[in-house]
């Protein structure tokens, strides 16, 4: 079993709980406010801390108020440091949920979107299998070096996490990273906006005409939809969900989970499968990621 490489950030989320959006001139107050540890590429490593699936996660950590909470989180719970850049000012993401539990992000970008082909130097390429990224990086001004980075090894099996931005990302920098054949997971809002397709299916098949690989779609309650690179497909049903308290990193949480569940060797549909419970136990609690005593059973 090959480690994955998990690309990105790791930011603070700030979550203020509110009744619902603002409108321009309103006075409201929210109803509570948390700082939690996220960020999407933090996300989806903390299913492989809880699975004890080996991975690496290449994560710049800034200065300032942000930079020293995430620092002293990651020393208080033994997660490495494999970037540090305190000059440099990490960001947060303001995360506004609703009385529904639906969140709207707001996020200032810091260090921790960036990305150099020299933090890859103490980590080889060839010792690593799946490597996960995110629409959110690609973006940024370092994009296309990540991108280049990519392109050196081919036998890295890329897994790519549009998310809301990926619609933003410059269509030559999409064209090259669809040349690498990623294995794509998105939600259905974002594969609809991709494609124009209104249909879910019809979306998947534009996006696997492109990449040459499988297409993974959540569908909220409905559960996922995966269109395999050998043309078949399938819905995974949904796990039931009592309480919605949050929905922030649900989507993280799940293509974490399937991508930890590859690496150890699943097939794409049981990794799916237990995907759907995690992402589910994810919008019961408070935040972005679980524990592990209310880790879901495999």
């Amino acid at each position: 079993m090959k480690p994955a490489l998990i690309i990105g950030s790791t930011c603070v989320d700030v979550v203020l709980k509110i009744d619902r959006l603002p409108k321009t001139g309103d006075d409201l107050q929210p109803k509570s406010q948390t700082f939690t540890v996220g960020g999407c590429a933090y996300n989806v490593s903390q299913v492989f801390r809880l699975l004890k699936t080996p991975h690496t996660l290449i994560t710049p950590v800034g200065g300032g108020v942000f930079g020293e909470y995430v620092r002293n989180y990651f020393e208080e719970n033994d997660i490495p440091i494999t970037v540090h850049l305190p000059e440099e000012e990490n960001g947060c993401c303001y995360c506004l949920v609703e009385a529904d539990g639906e969140r709207t992000f707001l996020a200032y970008h810091g260090v921790e979107y960036a990305f150099r082909e020299r933090w890859m130097d103490p980590y080889q390429a060839e010792n690593y299998g799946w490597v996960y990224i995110c629409g959110m990086e690609i973006g940024e001004a370092d994009g296309w070096d990540l991108i280049r980075y990519l392109k050196k090894y081919p036998q890295l099996k890329v897994c790519y996490a549009p998310g809301p931005c990926g619609v933003m990302v410059d269509e030559e920098r999409v064209e090259e990273l669809y040349r690498l054949h990623p294995m794509l997971h998105l939600n259905e809002r974002e594969a609809g906006e991709l494609t124009g397709e209104a249909d879910y299916a019809r979306a998947a098949r534009k996006l696997s005409e492109r990449t040459g690989n499988h297409v993974i779609i959540t569908l909220g309650e409905k559960g996922a939809y995966c269109l395999e690179e050998n043309g078949s497909e399938y819905l995974v049903p949904a796990e039931p969900v009592e309480t919605v308290v949050d929905t922030i990193g649900a989507g993280d949480a799940h293509v974490g989970t399937v991508l930890a569940g590859l690496t150890e060797g699943w097939s794409l549909r049981e990794a799916i499968a237990y995907a759907n419970k995690v992402s589910a136990a994810v919008v019961g609690v408070r935040g972005a990621t679980l524990t592990k005593d209310n880790l879901p059973e495999i």
